[in-house]
C-alpha cells in the first residue's frame, strides 16, 4: 500500500514537471511576417533584440542573403514547422554583411524550415502567404522566402 502511494506521488510529481516545462517553453511563430508586406529590417531587427536569433549569421551568400542560426533555446516556428534558418538581407543595412556577390535587390527575407515543401506550401498558402516556397533538402529542408513588401 504504502509503496502504490509513493509511486502515485512520483506520477504525480512528474506530470507536475512536465507541464511546467512544457508551460515555459513555448515556440514564437513567425507565420505573421512572412505575409510578404515587410522587409528584412523589419523582419530582423525584433529577432535580434529579443534574442530569438544569434547575432551574426552562421552564413553570407554570394547575394548577400545572410543566414542566422536561432539563438540556444529558442523555439522558432513557422506555419508550423521548427526554424532551421532565418534570412535576410536589406540593401545599405547595417544588420547585414555583404557577400562577394551581387546582391539582391532591395530586401529579402525569409526561413529555413524543417519539413517536406508540399506540406510547408499548403500550410503557407492556407494563411494567405505569397511566399516563394523552395525545396532546400528532399523532405528534409525548404525556405519560404519573401522578396520586398
Amino acid at each position: 500500500m504504502k509503496v502504490s502511494a509513493i509511486y502515485t506521488w512520483v506520477t504525480v510529481l512528474t506530470a507536475i514537471a512536465a507541464g511546467l516545462a512544457s508551460g515555459s517553453s513555448y515556440a514564437y511563430a513567425l507565420d505573421p511576417q512572412l505575409d510578404c508586406r515587410s522587409n528584412a529590417h523589419a523582419f530582423i531587427a525584433p529577432l535580434l533584440k529579443s534574442q530569438y536569433i544569434d547575432p551574426n549569421p552562421m552564413r553570407v551568400e554570394a547575394n548577400s542573403v545572410n543566414a542566422f542560426r536561432p539563438a540556444h533555446g529558442s523555439k522558432l516556428t513557422a506555419f508550423g514547422f521548427p526554424v532551421y534558418a532565418v534570412l535576410g538581407y536589406e540593401h545599405d543595412d547595417a544588420l547585414f554583411k555583404r557577400g562577394d556577390g551581387r546582391p539582391v535587390p532591395d530586401s529579402a527575407y525569409g526561413v529555413v524550415v524543417i519539413g517536406p515543401t508540399e506540406s510547408v506550401e499548403a500550410h503557407a498558402r492556407q494563411t494567405g502567404s505569397g511566399a516563394v516556397i523552395h525545396q532546400v533538402v528532399p523532405l528534409l529542408l525548404t525556405a519560404i522566402f519573401c522578396s520586398g513588401p
